[in-house]
């Protein structure tokens, strides 16, 4: 499904754009309402506007409005033309992007190339603190370095070749480039808003991005508004006048909200429920595979958790097939793997002891236990963020691991961005945890688990692994690679640094007049720009 490029040789690939990157065609004989406004839950309060800082899934989810990277991921997943409106592969390791010449920033300012070294250097700049710097750094020429502090920014693999064209260098060959620079981390910024308010200048008034929309109203816990912004390059083809995005976490009161015309997107239905409003709504609960994984992080750093035996244990009893089928019960298939079925660049390692009977699994993870020296009785401390999706999804693996091995987890519950700081601290001993791809290839679910990455938040590091990605990333065959980094997952996995749990889906409840939406992305990745209200 995705837009990539191979380079079998070393030559020059042109993109063959497969379409002018604009916004969803809308189906003809369609009406639209008079009225062009969304309100979507979009399950939490982000913890920054900021793209460069921005991590979760709820900043995203608003960033992707605000600003507009190289490339951007339509409503079916396929990576089509941004700010950039063509690219080619010259070398393995270097990109040259082409800028529209009509891409503007919301305040009117034409786009140029500088803008997007500025705006690269800036995500990477270890001043900036990104907690995604080394995660995408660690492609560009020098990246890693730079984030790391130990070469200057000026040494990064982005260079304005002139006014409108941008050349990217990259530290190995990166076949899936196009793909990753749809990230708004990777996209330009307007230096001189950023000059003149500092850390404000992503409040509303200050804000100058360079999105289908403009930040208006920002209140904490309460809301977040956007609208249409008349300076972006596709105007003519945004429908929607408004957006409003609400941190709901509580899941029941979504569906409320929703079923009482307060909301027109339920971002994801609590477990349990989906075969009763599946028959209530059939043509509005929306499903699909997502390529994402629920996982549980261990703290390595912890105590408790250095010894190995002590961590395959804990993973070895939780029944999978019962927390898919029965409690979240809405279509994850159980995982048994950092990698998960859909994913480009490796395999999924699922462990041998996954087809094993319940009854010998736990006999070992006893053994295993007795073997560290942890009796029953034992309590660890797990941290997650308020929700019912992931209270009873805690609920149930604590009582897989008292009534099988006799451990008592003691829950410890708050807001997701006060979960994300903790995980980044490494202030837990067992946390809940969750990844979206950021695009589709196995380095961006690596990423939870390499040495030096600012997304492993369970500090496990295996040097042996480490290598073997390395090794696999400079290779241009795709073959081999894919090799040698499903090598490096299983080795990691079998260190026992996380425990995946089941892959993601996300069942929502979406109001028939909204048009747009599709069920082909696999990532999760939608621009309000694709949407639009549907005559009702």
């Amino acid at each position: 499904m995705q837009l990539r490029i191979e380079l079998t040789a070393i030559a020059a690939l042109t993109l063959a754009l497969a379409g002018p990157g604009l916004a969803a065609v809308i189906p003809p004989g369609t009406q639209l309402h008079a009225t062009q406004n969304f309100v979507r839950s979009n399950g939490s309060e982000p913890e920054s506007m900021d793209p460069a800082v921005a991590e979760t899934v709820p900043a995203n989810q608003i960033l992707r409005d605000l600003f507009e990277g190289l490339t951007a991921t339509d409503t079916t997943g396929k990576t089509v033309p941004g700010v950039a409106e063509s690219w080619k592969q010259t070398n393995p390791t270097t990109w040259v992007f082409k800028l529209r010449p009509n891409a503007k920033f919301s305040n009117g300012d034409p786009i140029v190339a500088e803008d997007f070294v500025y705006g690269i250097r800036r995500f990477v700049d270890p001043k900036t603190a990104s907690p995604y710097a080394a995660t995408f750094g660690v492609f560009l020429l020098n990246g890693l370095e730079v984030a790391q502090g130990k070469k200057p920014g000026t040494e990064l693999g982005v260079k304005a070749l002139d006014k409108l064209t941008l050349e990217l260098k990259t530290q190995d060959p990166t076949a899936f480039l196009p793909e990753l620079v749809a990230n708004t981390q990777l996209g330009p910024v307007h230096k001189a808003t950023v000059e003149k308010w500092g850390k404000d200048w992503v409040k509303p008034g200050n804000m100058v991005g360079n999105g289908a929309f403009v930040l208006k109203e920002w209140q904490v816990n309460n809301r977040i508004v956007v609208e249409k912004n008349p300076q972006y390059w596709d105007a003519a083809n945004v429908q929607l006048a408004k957006v409003t995005y609400l941190p709901i976490e509580d899941q029941p009161t979504d569906i409320k909200l929703w079923e009482s015309g307060e909301t027109d997107y339920v971002y994801q239905m609590p477990p349990g429920v989906f075969d009763k409003y599946k028959a209530q709504y059939p043509k509005e609960l929306r499903n699909q595979a997502i390529i994402g994984v629920r996982y549980y992080d261990y703290q390595t750093k912890d105590p408790a958790f250095k010894d190995v035996r002590v961590r395959k244990a804990l993973s070895m009893v939780i029944d999978r097939d019962i927390l898919s089928k029965r409690v979240t019960a809405d279509g994850q298939p159980p995982a048994y793997s950092l990698i998960v079925n859909g994913v480009v660049g490796a395999d999924p390692t699922p462990y041998e002891w996954s087809t094993w009977p319940m009854e010998k699994r736990v006999a070992e993870a006893k053994k295993l236990l007795e073997q560290a020296g942890v009796k029953p009785g034992t309590k660890y401390s797990f941290a997650y963020n308020t929700s019912d999706y992931h209270k009873k999804m805690a609920v149930f693996v604590a009582s897989e691991w008292k009534t099988k091995l006799g451990i008592i987890m003691e829950t410890e519950t708050m807001e997701f961005k006060v979960l994300a700081k903790k995980r980044h601290d490494g202030s837990f001993q067992i946390a809940r945890n969750g990844w979206l791809a950021d695009y589709n290839d196995a380095t961006t679910f690596l990423a939870l688990v390499r040495c030096d990455s600012d997304q492993n938040t369970n500090f496990h590091c295996n040097r042996e692994a480490e290598a073997l990605i390395q090794k696999g990333n400079q290779q241009t065959d795709p073959a081999k690679r894919k090799v040698l980094l499903t090598q490096a997952s299983k080795m990691i996995l079998d260190d026992y640094p996380i425990i995946p749990l089941v892959q993601y889906s996300l069942p929502r409840l979406i109001k028939s007049y909204v048009g747009g939406y599709s069920e082909l992305n696999p990532q999760d990745h939608y621009r309000s720009k694709d949407f639009y209200i549907i005559k009702h």
